[in-house]
């Protein structure tokens, strides 16, 4: 079945070259010229949307906001023309799952697609059996428990949400700020970006080789690594 994306874009000209682009390589695509005309044409059937952040009317970040504070988790790719560290973080902190900057690669654009496609599939289908597996790591969400090499390993709470958290969204960067308000949630007065450190820091520590899948990126937080 052909995967479905919706692009929302004011500027006729990147509607045009995208759909041409990304109906040559098989997907079927939907377009939007505003906010408000995406989100009455958003459907289940849609797995992907390809959002511009900087249009009249409501703002992609606004759109997105909406989508996932009304519990909708179809994957945002944001397009826009500036590239700042802010607009990236505000991007991935509201549930964007991933961020191209104007003017694109039409080859990076569909890279990124398919990543994204392909992520949002295998969360699904690890949701659905409740683990996940990556090499010798096994995560167990209905267990609360890990196994390397099929040996057990002992997580406290605090580490085994930090881990789903972020295994669960592979590649995406998450601020240390997002952690705290995500695994403290409201018991997070004291809990400073330094406690986040220490935690994981024990927590690559305990999974041994695969504490190689959890990275940093300076200046914006961490990440699971795709294998």
């Amino acid at each position: 079945m052909k995967k479905r994306i919706l692009i929302v874009d004011d500027e006729e000209d990147i509607r045009d070259i995208l759909t041409f682009n990304l109906q040559a390589e098989g997907y079927e695509i939907e377009t939007a010229a505003s906010a408000e005309e995406a989100l009455k044409k958003i459907s289940q059937e849609c797995d992907l949307i390809i959002l511009d952040i900087m249009m009249g009317g409501m703002s992609g970040f606004k759109m997105a906001e909406k989508l996932r504070k009304d519990g909708n988790t179809i994957p945002i790719v944001f397009l826009t023309a500036k590239d700042t560290e802010n607009d990236m973080l505000t991007g991935f902190s509201i549930g964007g799952d991933d961020y191209i900057t104007k003017p694109f690669s039409l080859k990076e654009v569909s890279a990124r697609i398919k990543a994204v496609i392909k992520r949002s599939s295998d969360k699904k289908s690890h949701s659905e059996t409740n683990s996940l597996t990556i090499g010798n790591l096994i995560i167990n969400f209905e267990t609360k428990e890990i196994s390397i090499n099929g040996e057990t390993v002992v997580l406290t709470k605090k580490e085994f949400d930090i881990l789903a958290m972020l295994a669960s969204n592979p590649s995406r960067v998450f601020t240390r700020n997002e952690i705290i308000d995500t695994v403290w949630k409201d018991d997070n007065t004291y809990v400073t970006e330094r406690t986040v450190d220490v935690h994981i820091t024990r927590l690559r520590k305990k999974m041994k080789e695969s504490g190689m899948l959890i990275s940093s990126r300076a200046g914006y937080g961490y990440r699971f690594n795709v294998v």
